[in-house]
């Protein structure tokens, strides 16, 4: 009786203590890892302004929400995880220099994870990834931690990414955002801010954007043309702004998307590329027209609006 007697307690004891387990709570929702914290912890942060609660520290709390970025659900990555992130990295400025170095090497890594696959969930990883990051660069601007090295690596990963990139979804109905496209071209427009970004990269940025563009084999339909276009107007309010080099870029993109009607009927390929084009050198004049105005960037659109005029 008494060994019986032991049995239930036991049963007992492990009942309660696995309906008290962390993050398991009805409630709570998905957890990263047995001690991850639960998505009810998540939220009360969010709804408390992002403040730290008492007793943690930002730094483990954002290698935690580090392993949303590739989570399907668009709560706990875009809504929680990112904007957490974006936030406390640079309008709270939780973060040491050291820290942020941490967080880059990691974002940077997960750009090539699994990379090419398409249609598959290793998307948000990647596409995530590159939107924290982005959020570093902004950062960087502010209180710079990069150096050169840091800088160069970073950009070229960004440009590298938006090349190899193969999964061009902007949004699932169920999954949310994934816009890999849009975020590289964030990241890429922070970084076309720095003064470390000098007159060489503005040639190998826009030349990468042209290829993408050129490669998508589809018609960008979330907004992708409008972020890119961004870069590129980043690029022409620079004041080391290279405009002869943005005038044989344009003139060479309107060249080769002349091609399209070369052949009647066109082929699809060639048409997505005119349309991607023409829609990225609409946007461009407009988001020049949002910028303060320099002369050179009046130019600039100035040389865009004349393509424009002819399609």
């Amino acid at each position: 009786m008494g060994r019986a007697r032991a049995r239930i307690v036991l049963c007992i004891l492990c009942c309660v203590g696995m309906a008290g387990a962390p993050g398991t709570a009805k409630g709570q929702g998905t957890s990263i890892g047995q001690s991850g914290h639960g998505r009810e912890f998540w939220r009360a942060i969010a709804k408390n302004h992002y403040a730290i609660p008492a007793g943690q520290e930002a730094f483990p709390l954002a290698r935690e929400l580090s392993g949303y970025l590739g989570s399907p659900d668009p709560e706990l990555r875009d809504d929680l995880a990112y904007s957490m992130l974006a936030i406390w990295i640079n309008r709270q400025k939780k973060f040491s220099p050291e820290e942020l170095v941490t967080l880059l090497e990691e974002w940077q890594a997960s750009l090539r994870a699994s990379i090419g696959e398409t249609g598959t969930d290793s998307i948000f990883k990647r596409s995530f990834s590159a939107l924290c990051l982005s959020a570093l660069a902004e950062r960087d601007l502010k209180d710079p931690f990069l150096g050169e090295g840091r800088f160069r690596t970073l950009l070229n990963a960004a440009l590298t990414y938006l090349g190899d990139e193969r999964d061009l979804r902007g949004f699932d109905a169920k999954k949310g955002w994934i816009h890999a496209t849009a975020h590289a071209a964030d990241l890429l427009a922070a970084l076309a801010e720095n003064k470390l970004f000098t007159k060489q990269d503005q040639e190998r940025v826009l030349k990468a954007i042209q290829k993408r563009l050129e490669t998508a084999n589809e018609i960008f339909s979330y907004g992708e043309q409008d972020r890119l276009a961004n870069v590129a107007a980043v690029i022409a309010s620079r004041e080391d702004f290279d405009s002869a080099g943005w005038s044989s870029w344009v003139a060479q993109m309107d060249k080769e998307d002349r091609v399209v009607w070369n052949e009647s009927p066109p082929k699809m390929q060639a048409l997505a590329r005119f349309e991607n084009d023409s829609y990225f050198l609409s946007a461009i004049a407009a988001q020049i027209s949002l910028r303060p105005a320099t002369s050179t960037s009046a130019e600039a659109q100035k040389s865009v609006l004349a393509v424009l005029r002819h399609r």
